[in-house]
């Protein structure tokens, strides 16, 4: 199962394209050099992904990574381990093996 952070991590290198050697636990954003525009951007991919609100205020780009990927995971999980995202199925026939 993917971690928040490792999520986190993927839409980073991905679609950002920050470098894995600057990635980090104890990274922030800004320490990223991702713009406003980015950050914001980087919110709502991650919003549409998992289905929270995150705080878009200027504040939320000094958060770490792992301060990050753990208010995400206490908004998924309110206690629970975290569940991966559902995929996406194939529609079925009728009659077709499964």
């Amino acid at each position: 199962m993917e971690t928040v952070y490792d999520t986190l991590v993927t839409v980073l290198t991905d679609k950002f394209e920050v470098t894995g050697d600057r990635i980090g636990p104890d990274v922030s954003l800004t320490d990223l050099e991702l713009d406003s525009l980015a950050v914001v951007e980087l919110y709502v991919t991650l919003q549409e992904h998992w289905h929270v609100q995150l705080d878009e205020d200027d504040s939320a780009a000094d958060m770490t990574l792992r301060q990050f990927a753990t208010a995400v995971a206490e908004q998924l999980t309110d206690g629970q381990p975290p569940a991966a995202p559902a995929e996406p199925t194939e529609p079925t026939e009728p009659g077709a093996a499964r």
